[in-house]
């Protein structure tokens, strides 16, 4: 069994969590190429984006509604059924989270998600629980890949950048995250965390 012990910094959607706001809109949108339309042009991540930095939901759906009122119900929907967006743990990267725990890991999470909805993901998945510090967007009003966000995470858990990994399915953020000294993992699966996770030594 390793020795090692490196701070352990998640990405929370898309790395354990499978947030996708197809997964509601599926529902509400009979047309796969009407729902990419909404989403792509209007209801856009970069949208969603600036309620990770802070912006209330109220207000970001009222300037949106605004200028898309044909499209208001469904604008309404992104954070009236927000929570229909949510999938599940990524199951594989459960597996991987649950051994690091088990191990005695420092386990920490930098997420950017909105203030307003993470209360939502933690009433919904246990696991959140088990990390020691979760380093919010939405409540520092920074959001990644800002460096000033990797700096209010490393003040927090009271490392330094060397001492930690990190793991983010975003090439910018990890980018980010490598230019302050970090080690970092891109995840694009849980089979590929995995094994670089193992070529870390932080799991066998």
């Amino acid at each position: 069994m390793t020795t090692t012990r490196q701070a352990i910094v998640f990405d929370l959607g898309g790395v354990l969590i499978d947030w996708d706001p197809r997964h509601l809109y599926r529902k509400l949108i009979g047309d796969e190429a009407v729902m990419e339309m909404f989403l792509g042009e209007i209801a856009t991540l970069r949208w969603n984006a600036y309620h990770d930095e802070g912006r209330r939901w109220s207000d970001g759906v009222a300037m949106l509604s605004a200028v898309y009122p044909e499209y208001a119900d469904w604008i309404a929907a992104y954070i009236d059924r927000w929570e229909e967006m949510l999938n599940g743990p990524i199951e594989g990267s459960l597996q991987i989270f649950t051994e690091l725990k088990d191990r005695g890991q420092e386990l920490h999470a930098l997420t950017n998600w909105s203030a307003e909805t993470f209360p939502i993901a933690l009433e919904e998945f246990d696991f959140l629980g088990w990390f020691e510090d979760i380093i919010v967007s939405g409540e520092e009003r920074l959001k990644k890949p800002d460096p000033r966000i990797f700096h209010v995470l490393l003040e927090r858990i009271g490392r330094t950048a060397p001492e930690c990994v990190f793991i983010d399915d975003s090439e910018a953020n990890v980018a980010a995250a490598a230019a302050l000294g970090f080690a970092t993992i891109h995840f694009t699966s849980p089979e590929q965390l995995r094994r670089d996770l193992t070529a870390l030594g932080l799991l066998d």
